[in-house]
């Protein structure tokens, strides 16, 4: 990467990990609270902490859609103010009704289908899948950062203070923003990467990415879930601190992502991804057997924590595969459009499980709300059991200008390269996305023909 494009990458990815902090440090802390806070109920905790997810699935693709229109970095700075805004907002609630107000406005700063359109747009497409890779490393990293720091917080600044530094580092992200991030030259659809709101309904209906919609659906539901338990159980039924929650959380999250590096091994370059989240749903569905008898049971600390390591380790796993397997089976042209119905899919699924979990919790308990997500992985385990999508890669490329006004050669002259199995154009013809058969190396050859032109 030249340096415009590393400052990009860097800031693109500070922006999202610092937003994802101040959604994430209250996950392991809020229920600790619950009692405490006037006019909660567990139904209203539970949506406290799962109604961000509405609201971001409700406006992610509307946000994406009007950066086309009024600017990349305008709707990322708009985002990020609704986020610091909802953080002011719950950190100065004096109620669970306030606390709820706030979240909704974290999660209407929907701004992750813009940052991808702005990394798009910086950088080469060449270089693009770096730059991704750097935004997902933080995401990854980001989560588990925040589940060790967000008990340290609570100790030092409590649940009101840990939305203040949740609204603080909103104006961290503003400033990288307006200071470090490059503004683009020009503005490009990318529908490789953000959605296009007529190609949704087509995307929707697709079988394949319906059962991968439905999976990361389930798996955030599950997580929202066992957070609206999992705190209080610690100190009541475990026996520790809430001081001391980050000493649980840290090495158990550091064991599961160790565990999940040789599954992700195994199914990448052995192409049996499929078996691999097979296998990740089925522990889960272990999991969280085993979770409830330890509730019911007064199981000791470390007998959560292996439950834990085994949680996390198929979580990540699952979090990890299910968007490569989006990428492989939505159809080139509408890839972006696949990737924001699936993102939806997963807020949807955070707003469920902490909505559902409260009434559950509240009606019947903790042990119905961990049960209650084994019948919903079971329904996940034999809906993934179809046809694994088929194991390409895909390359983004820049049109020479040579082939300017011959969109048709040039597709037809691509079709007829070795391994390659689709080809598509972008909407302003300056990019061609191409699925290649990963046993035949065509990059060098789609190159050399699009170097060569059509006189070539």
């Amino acid at each position: 990467m030249n340096a415009r494009e590393l400052r990009a990458t860097t800031g693109l990815a500070a922006i999202y990990g610092v937003r994802m902090a101040g959604l994430f440090l209250i996950l392991p802390v809020f229920m600790l609270h619950a009692d405490d806070i006037p006019g909660a109920t567990p139904l209203l905790a539970g949506l406290a902490l799962g109604i961000y997810g509405l609201t971001q699935a409700a406006l992610q693709i509307p946000f994406g859609l009007l950066s086309d229109r009024l600017g990349r970095k305008p709707l990322i700075a708009a985002g990020l103010g609704l986020f610091v805004l909802g953080s002011l907002v719950a950190g100065l609630a004096e109620d669970i009704h306030g606390i709820i107000l706030g979240r909704a406005l974290q999660g209407a700063g929907a701004v992750a289908a813009v940052v991808l359109a702005l990394t798009a747009d910086l950088i080469a497409e060449e270089r693009r899948t770096r730059a991704l890779a750097v935004i997902g490393l933080t995401i990854g990293l980001t989560f588990t950062v925040s589940m060790a720091l967000g008990p340290l917080l609570d100790r030092g600044v409590g649940l009101s203070g840990i939305f203040l530094v949740a609204a603080g580092l909103g104006v961290l992200a503003l400033l990288i923003l307006l200071l470090w991030v490059p503004s683009p030259g020009r503005m490009r659809q990318h529908p490789d990467m953000v959605p296009q709101w007529g190609m949704l309904p087509r995307v929707l209906a697709d079988p394949e990415l319906a059962r991968l919609n439905a999976g990361i659906f389930i798996l955030h539901l599950v997580l929202a879930a066992n957070f609206l338990v999992l705190p209080t159980y610690l100190v009541a039924g475990a026996g520790l601190p809430a001081a001391e929650h980050w000493a649980f959380y840290l090495p158990v999250l550091l064991a599961g992502f160790a565990l999940m590096l040789p599954g992700v091994i195994l199914g990448e370059r052995r192409r049996r991804m499929h078996g691999v989240l097979l296998l990740a749903i089925a522990l889960l569905v272990l999991v969280q057997t085993g979770l409830a008898l330890a509730f019911h049971l007064d199981g000791g600390v470390w007998w959560l924590a292996l439950l834990m390591v085994g949680f996390f380790a198929a979580f990540n796993l699952l979090e990890a595969g299910l968007p490569a397997m989006v990428s492989r089976a939505a159809p080139l042209a509408h890839k972006g459009t696949a990737m924001g119905g699936f993102a939806t899919a997963q807020f949807l699924g955070i707003f469920a499980g902490g909505a559902l979990g409260g009434v559950l919790l509240g009606l019947v308990g903790p042990v119905a709300v961990l049960l209650a997500s084994v019948p919903a992985l079971v329904i996940w385990f034999l809906l993934a059991r179809g046809r694994s999508p088929e194991h390409y890669v895909t390359r983004t490329l820049a049109v020479p200008t040579v082939w300017e006004g011959q969109p048709g050669r040039l597709l037809s002259e691509l079709r007829g390269c070795p391994g390659v199995a689709e080809v598509a154009l972008s909407p302003d013809a300056g990019s061609v996305y191409v699925r290649l058969h990963p046993d035949v190396q065509a990059d060098g050859s789609l190159r050399e023909r699009l170097e060569r032109g059509p006189a070539g």
